[in-house]
């Protein structure tokens, strides 16, 4: 799943690995789209995203990030790992440029130096653990090596016989390089960071993993799979490979050095090749896996142990090439709506697009008609919201009132901004509510799970505090909307969504 790409880790808390774990999810960039880095914060701290992690060390991203608390794991891409590996004086000037300009505002704890280096570049594997070294040592000299750990990220099929678990190697080829690069990781307490996909196991085993065991569904004991040398029992794919890097680590004499999942997932739909890449079996996997690892399972050989883990991905990225699967991991869309709703019933209030404690913006009562046509000519013209379902005909276009047309316009920008803070005021004629203002056919932005919704757009909806003047474009309700405006509001949607 590598490439120049930004990833977002989704962690509710950071505690001891041995006591708690993290849970993560990953964004590409490979989007028509792509919200912006103030969007794309947005939609984090409205989902109470805690961490993030960067394919790169995208400046804009950083600043964006700046002041929120969220914990980000940034990477030296791949394309940049030659000229690291190679000088100390590269390592120490990317350091400076991508650490040192952006910390302590921005919460920074982790750097990839690359991801999959010895499957995707395998050229670059000799170098690989001195890029570590010379970014650990501008971090030492910066005196922020005890708060910023450094690693690389790994596919799993750098493991060979995988199951059972206890039998589990690394590839011996890369020895030279896995061997220098584990004592590394010891020496300065960071983590194996691992790429884990049940998918890709499943597919590839032509039927001979279950699905439910990939899926985490719960097994029949006679249905475990149970390695004849420890006799541990395995419930889900998952384990079984996390398991099996613990063992290969031991193998070459590594047995304190925890395991981060750096990717994750399941994809949502598939080509006819890729029958079970499923609305269904996605959120099943996912829903599964946020369970697993937040209740502090660990693994059979380290139960307890949590395993911190990213899943793969936050938005699906339409613009990847390949087969169709590949632009369908995603938990969301690029506006922000919910591809599914995740089951987290028990697990905690992680995801906004559960369905648990939705809030809808919707007008206030009582509020001043003329400020309420205000808002509405705002919402529908510079706040960028897609006014389409009020034309004459559409779902919501009754009833024909300035209150039901304003709400519908609230509810829209209130999650097109991700339900931040301050987007639901509008002057103070609007007010959040947690009753689902749908009726009939027209559905509120926030009903049916899609909590998170932001469309692309700068704009900031007028506050009580603000001294905006408003838009001037019209958007008059009450007898009928002019079909001059409803063009204008088509074009700028064409445009901006």
């Amino acid at each position: 799943m590598a490439s120049w790409r930004l990833m977002a880790a989704l962690l509710l808390h950071l505690l001891p690995l041995a006591a708690m774990a993290a849970q993560g999810v990953n964004i590409g960039t490979a989007v028509t789209d792509m919200p912006n880095p103030t969007q794309v914060v947005a939609l984090l701290k409205a989902q109470q995203i805690r961490h993030v992690r960067l394919y790169d060390a995208d400046p804009a991203m950083l600043t964006a990030l700046a002041g929120t608390g969220i914990r980000v794991t940034v990477s030296v891409p791949n394309q940049q790992l030659l000229a690291i590996g190679q000088s100390n004086a590269t390592a120490a000037n990317w350091v400076a440029r991508n650490i040192l300009t952006h910390v302590p505002a921005t919460n920074i704890t982790a750097i990839s130096v690359g991801s999959e280096v010895l499957t995707i570049i395998p050229n670059a594997a000799p170098v690989l653990v001195s890029a570590l070294q010379y970014i650990h040592a501008a971090l030492t000299a910066a005196r922020l090596d005890s708060r910023i750990k450094v690693s690389t990220a790994h596919s799993s099929s750098i493991i060979l016989d995988s199951f059972p678990p206890s039998q589990a190697f690394f590839n011996r080829t890369w020895d030279p390089v896995m061997v220098p690069l584990l004592r590394f990781l010891q020496s300065t307490g960071s983590y194996l960071m691992l790429n884990v996909y049940p998918y890709y196991d499943y597919m590839q085993s032509h039927d001979a993993i279950p699905l439910d065991y990939a899926l985490f569904r719960p097994l029949p004991p006679n249905k475990e799979a149970v390695d004849s040398n420890t006799m541990l029992h395995y419930t889900n794919v998952f384990d079984a490979v996390v398991d099996a890097a613990y063992f290969a680590m031991s193998y070459l004499n590594f047995t304190n050095i925890p395991i981060v999942v750096t990717e994750s997932g399941w994809p949502s739909k598939g080509d006819s090749t890729e029958p079970d890449a499923t609305l269904d079996n996605a959120n099943t996997y996912n829903s599964n896996l946020i369970k697993h690892v937040l209740n502090n399972t660990g693994t059979p050989k380290h139960p307890g142990v949590a395993v911190s883990t990213f899943i793969y991905e936050l938005y699906n990225e339409d613009a990847r090439t390949g087969a169709v699967s590949e632009k369908n991991w995603g938990l969301f869309d690029a506006n922000g709506r919910p591809v599914y709703v995740l089951h987290l019933t028990g697990s905690g209030s992680m995801l906004a697009n559960d369905t648990t404690n939705q809030t809808f913006c919707v007008a206030k009562d009582g509020a001043d008609r003329k400020m309420l046509q205000a808002a509405l000519d705002w919402a529908c013209g510079p706040g960028k919201v897609d006014c389409s379902a009020m034309v004459q005909g559409a779902p919501c276009y009754e009833p024909d009132t300035v209150v039901a047309h304003a709400s519908y316009a609230f509810d829209a920008y209130y999650y097109k901004m991700g339900m931040a803070e301050g987007t639901c005021d509008f002057k103070g004629v609007a007010t959040i509510t947690t009753t689902d203002p749908s009726h009939g056919s027209c559905v509120f932005p926030g009903s049916n799970g899609s909590n998170g919704t932001f469309i692309n757009g700068t704009s900031l909806a007028p506050s009580s505090n603000s001294t905006s003047s408003g838009s001037s474009l019209s958007f008059h309700t009450g007898n009928s909307i002019s079909c001059v405006t409803i063009s204008v509001v088509l074009l700028l949607s064409a445009v901006f969504l």
